[in-house]
């Protein structure tokens, strides 16, 4: 007797019969492409699962007509039951979980929610890049749980890998921060997570999911005192293309293997992203070599055309995307506009079969093609593998791995025992969906931080504003100020939400939003206890004021910690786990975004004009906390057990030129880069009382030439240590890849002269010569 199938499958087919009958009761559409019962389907070449996923591809394509083709470049892929192909939605979002925001995702009751994990950009935040595949493998495999159900796709167009440039960016919440190594850590670490299909089903390229990095390139203005992303020309120099904006998405495509590129609305020196045939065909396909498909942010082939007046006319919009490289448009416009392109001559239709070829490809690596579901490669996941208690455990773990510790006079850990009541004040101090950020799922369920902290102590709630706007009329300072004077310990949780920062939403401001500074400083100055200060946000703020307050006992970054934050603040607050996060983005002071335009996208400063610069590597001016900020509960001491010779010398060949003349930097390739590889060995010790993780970040600082920047981050590890206990972290500084710089033509050249290796106080001097 046959076997029944799981009821999460039986689920499936009903789903997908049910979406038969709904959307055209007279339609032969399958349930699945290449369906092992239709004799005729499966006998298609491009069935056959022992050929290449390329011949598999070309053999599809073959058998299209032009027509059937161009419903295959865009996201919404009809059905054609002819060759007994279902209906294929590429549109999917993981951000940091499964998201309802992409129409490929639904939540239903069988499954109800995902696990949501903190924004990235908190995540970044605990400079671990386990953690980053850790929490990619979480998400990969309930995106597939949920695509056997009929509630997910298999093309995941997530992560957000662009750098944070300008503090006031909406979207900087999404991102891994400003550091390019920092960034590239991050891509590589999630995506791998994302994709890797496991031993054994590696074969031809299997993926678990596909990822995509994006928003490709120097992608970061949304909407800024009415500059809008879908017009925005960003003005960037080469060397700042390749110094800081490329490296995520190089290393995204080399070392990460991602599936796709998503390029940007905007245009970067006068050229849209998506019909810019040197950035995409030149760059992402040729000299990176993208094994996948390229996509279109959504609408942008239709925003170059209607918005940015790029072409006279639809169809050489169609042209020149597809001809500059892209395989896929999310949106409708190549579906309406790309027959007319190749009967008007200006595309041909060999360009298109290229385009559709790269699409099948994809599609032929995550099992689309492969029949069946119940017989692949994670054909037995389902409902009870979302949401399980390690997965949410995960998502707990990381907020904690992520919280910085800004400030702290002595009030920190606190001690449950000796807190009565505990006043918790503040917009965001009962925070759920906040929590969680953008681009969301629905989480398997809350822990604000009012509940966190309630789970440990008595506790007595007022918002003290309705809403993180804290407008003067939302503004409730009195119950709040009579809490704070009642308590023994008050914790306010301020910030921000998606009415501040957002996508299509840039600040214009660095001070916190409304009232809430006037809100900190009535309660502070109330307290009859210690205060702990708590922002929830993506982007930073200029809190000086708390900074120098001697009413503020401490202060806590959160990001926006996911589903779990609550529980996780109030972790680290009771001293359970000993915080090691550090900021992921310098935080400046509230006159940066009065004196310097969002819109200037240029790295380096200008002595001249009084332009400060941009991010930790070039930014001159004063802060409010650094990147790298970020204390413990306890002291971590750091000495040099090896490192590099102080001498090291670059073998050039006999014909060299800087053989014979006065040369500032050479060629970051080559043979001389042979075998200049050095290993830097720390002895870490934890001298305090408390056991913890501890971030070490081994900077650069390179001699000044090229428009260098002050110090770059050559590496990040994380070690756990307990009270007394000392351990070894290494890093590999290879001389070529790790000294280099980038120079005024974008060419990376290794500098020559003083190098300082420094971790914290430590400092190791290197000087290159030839």
């Amino acid at each position: 007797m046959a076997m029944a199938a799981p009821p999460f499958l039986a689920t499936l087919l009903v789903l997908a019969v049910l979406a038969l009958h709904i959307g055209n009761a007279h339609a032969q559409t399958p349930v699945f492409a290449c369906d092992a019962s239709n004799a005729t389907v499966a006998g298609y070449g491009f069935c056959n699962r022992k050929a290449s996923a390329s011949a598999r591809a070309k053999d599809l394509t073959s058998r299209l007509t032009l027509a059937e083709k161009v419903g295959f470049l865009v996201n919404k892929q009809a059905a054609l039951p002819r060759l007994g192909i279902p209906a294929y939605e590429w549109w999917s979002e993981a951000l940091h979980g499964v998201s309802y925001v992409g129409p490929g995702t639904h939540f239903s009751p069988l499954v109800p929610g995902a696990t949501s994990f903190p924004q990235p950009i908190l995540t970044a935040a605990s400079f671990n890049a386990s953690l980053f595949r850790a929490i990619g493998e979480v998400v990969s495999t309930e995106a597939r749980a949920m695509h056997n159900v009929g509630l997910a796709g298999l093309t995941f167009w997530s992560p957000n890998i662009n750098i944070f440039r300008d503090p006031r960016w909406g979207r900087g919440q999404e991102t891994p921060g400003e550091d390019p190594l920092l960034a590239s850590k991050y891509a590589v670490g999630y995506v791998r997570g994302l994709q890797d299909a496991g031993a054994g089903n590696a074969t031809d390229g299997a993926l678990k999911v596909a990822a995509c990095c994006k928003h490709y390139t120097a992608y970061d203005v949304d909407n800024w005192k009415g500059v809008e992303r879908y017009t925005f020309d960003a003005k960037v120099s080469q060397q700042d293309l390749d110094d800081t904006f490329q490296p995520p998405f190089k290393s995204c495509v080399l070392d990460g293997n991602v599936a796709s590129v998503m390029c940007s609305y905007n245009k970067v020196n006068g050229k849209p992203t998506c019909a810019d045939k040197d950035l995409l065909s030149g760059v992402i396909r040729g000299d990176w070599n993208l094994n996948g498909y390229i996509v279109s942010d959504c609408d942008s082939v239709d925003v170059l055309y209607t918005q940015q007046h790029y072409t006279k006319t639809p169809e050489e919009a169609a042209a020149i995307t597809i001809k500059s490289g892209l395989d896929l448009n999310c949106g409708n416009f190549l579906a309406e506009h790309t027959v007319a392109a190749v009967q008007a001559g200006e595309l041909s239709e060999e360009d298109v079969d290229r385009a559709i070829t790269n699409n099948f490809i994809m599609l032929m690596r995550v099992g689309f093609f492969d029949g069946d579901p119940r017989e692949l490669a994670f054909g037995g996941l389902g409902p009870s593998d979302v949401c399980t208690a390690s997965n949410q455990e995960l998502a707990r773990e990381t907020a904690r791995q992520g919280i910085v510790l800004l400030k702290n006079s002595g009030a920190l850990p606190l001690t449950a025992k000796s807190i009565k009541s505990m006043a918790v004040i503040g917009p965001n101090a009962n925070a759920s969906v906040t929590m969680i950020g953008n681009y969301e799922g629905t989480p398997c369920k809350y822990t604000t931080p009012l509940h966190g902290l309630g789970a440990n102590v008595d506790t007595v709630y007022q918002p003290g504003c309705s809403d993180v706007g804290c407008s003067g009329n939302s503004l409730q300072l009195s119950t709040a100020v009579a809490a704070a004077a009642k308590a023994d310990v008050t914790v306010l949780v301020v910030g921000a939400d998606q009415t501040i920062e957002r996508e299509s939403l840039d600040r214009t401001s660095l001070l916190l939003p409304g009232q809430q500074t006037q809100l900190i400083s009535a309660v502070a100055n109330a307290s009859s206890g210690p205060v702990i200060l708590v922002v929830m946000s993506g982007g930073p703020f200029d809190i000086s004021f708390a900074k120098a307050s001697d009413k503020i006992s401490a202060i806590l970054w959160v990001g926006y910690p996911g589903e779990a934050g609550g529980a996780a603040l109030a972790d680290i607050l009771f001293g359970k786990y000993n915080p090691s996060g550090r900021l992921p983005v310098t935080w400046y002071p509230a006159s940066f975004a009065d004196t310097v335009a969002m819109t200037d996208m240029r790295m380096r400063p200008d002595t001249s004009t009084g332009y400060p610069g941009r991010t930790y590597r070039f930014y001159t001016g004063e802060t409010v906390f650094a990147f790298g900020d970020g204390l413990s509960y306890t002291t971590m001491s750091h000495s040099l057990v090896s490192a590099p010779p102080s001498e090291v010398s670059v073998q050039l060949a006999e014909d060299h030129p800087c053989r014979s003349e006065e040369c500032a930097s050479v060629e970051a390739a080559g043979d001389h880069c042979e075998g200049l590889a050095y290993d830097v060995h720390l002895r870490v010790s934890n001298e305090g009382a408390m056991a913890g993780a501890h971030t070490v970040l081994l900077f650069s600082s390179p001699p000044s030439v090229h428009g260098a920047p002050a110090k770059h981050l050559l590496g990040f590890e994380k070690v756990s240590l307990a009270p007394g206990e000392a351990g070894t972290v290494a890093f590999r500084v290879d001389v070529c890849r790790d000294l280099s710089v980038v120079d005024e033509l974008g060419q990376r050249k290794v500098a020559l002269g003083g190098h300082t290796l420094h971790v914290g106080d430590l400092k190791h001097a290197i000087n290159l010569r030839v």
